[in-house]
């Protein structure tokens, strides 16, 4: 039982999901703390029936708490995360800021639980594209050791936040009505349009969010052998992001036995079936906690090789999910 959780970034659209879901999950929490920007501050949030107001963001806000999870920008995390951690409290962290750092668990619990107990002071949950990717790898690695990933990410602008989302409505409305938008997430037109840069120029020709996948995938596994060549594509869909995945393993795995292996496993649904025309779609995944898996088959180019799809709500495995997860692991090693 946590006497105390303070939820930074509450008034978010992660932060939102995250309360869905301590609620839903019947989080063990005695006492809630709802934490955000100045401007948001006094706006009142019910939970579990009853209404809550919400602190701003600052050190003394943290008096008291023994768990934080924060869903913010890199900079804002960079900054809150120590205040609570001096306070005697264990952050998970939603944000890039600390995921490489050589000191945090980077933490998937279906993957490495046991990361969780290295903590000192913060962990971190990886970013949503890496996060449904390593979960689907996770069987297949286990069963015959991943030695190369390359992966076609197909992001939903909710990943952008609510700006993304708002250029998709409006600039799509702007479109069919033949007149201009002004985009405030993106750097080019989303509707009706893939933009394959998300992120920054990082190196290589890679983007940031590119090299994410690389480095994220190799730490939450521990093996920097895992290679990994990563597209990161923006696509005109609202939530959930969709993944083209081809692995190649060292023992090779059969169609039947991968199938097999992901329907076994926690977190994953299989939908494949082709013929039927059923398969992982945005729509149908969305608002859904699972990562759904679809289009088996062999690769042609490749031995040992398998090709799938993955597709994942964004914002909540990808997010708050993966973040109540590790809340919930972190219970567990403590009771």
């Amino acid at each position: 039982m946590i006497e105390t959780l303070a939820l930074v970034g509450a008034t978010g659209a992660v932060g939102q999901i995250v309360r869905d879901l301590l609620e839903q999950r019947e989080f063990p929490l005695q006492q809630i703390k709802f934490l955000a920007s100045a401007r948001s501050a006094g706006k009142q949030i019910t939970f579990r029936g009853q209404a809550h107001t919400v602190e701003e963001l600052r050190p003394e806000a943290f008096e008291g708490v023994n768990l934080a999870i924060g869903s913010t920008p890199d900079d804002v995390a960079a900054e809150f995360a120590p205040w609570a951690v001096e306070r005697g409290a264990v952050v998970v962290d939603e944000s890039g800021y600390w995921r490489m750092k050589d000191h945090v668990p980077l933490v998937v619990p279906e993957i490495n639980p046991e990361a969780a107990r290295n903590h000192q002071g913060i962990i971190a949950s990886p970013n949503c594209s890496t996060t449904q990717m390593v979960v689907a790898m996770k069987p297949l690695h286990d069963a015959g050791r991943i030695r190369r990933v390359i992966v076609s990410t197909y992001q939903a602008t909710s990943g952008a936040g609510v700006a993304g989302e708002q250029d998709l409505e409006q600039g799509s409305r702007a479109a069919l009505a033949g007149e201009s938008y002004n985009y405030q997430a993106f750097a080019h037109p989303i509707a009706f349009n893939l933009v394959p840069q998300i992120g920054s120029e990082k190196q290589d020709g890679y983007t940031s969010e590119e090299m994410k996948m690389v480095w994220e995938t190799q730490k939450i596994f521990g093996d920097d052998s895992i290679r990994v060549c990563p597209t990161c594509i923006r696509v005109p869909v609202t939530n959930c992001h969709s993944e083209s995945i081809l692995v190649e393993t060292e023992r090779k795995i059969s169609v039947a036995e991968a199938r097999q292996l992901f329907s076994d496993f926690p977190g994953i649904t299989v939908v494949d079936d082709l013929a039927a025309g059923s398969y992982p779609m945005p729509l149908d995944c969305s608002h859904k906690d699972d990562v759904f898996i679809g289009r088996i088959r062999e690769d042609l180019s490749c031995d040992n090789g398998l090709a799938f799809w993955c597709v994942s709500d964004n914002l909540r495995k990808g997010a708050a999910t993966n973040a109540v997860q590790i809340a919930e692991l972190l219970c567990r090693q403590t009771a």
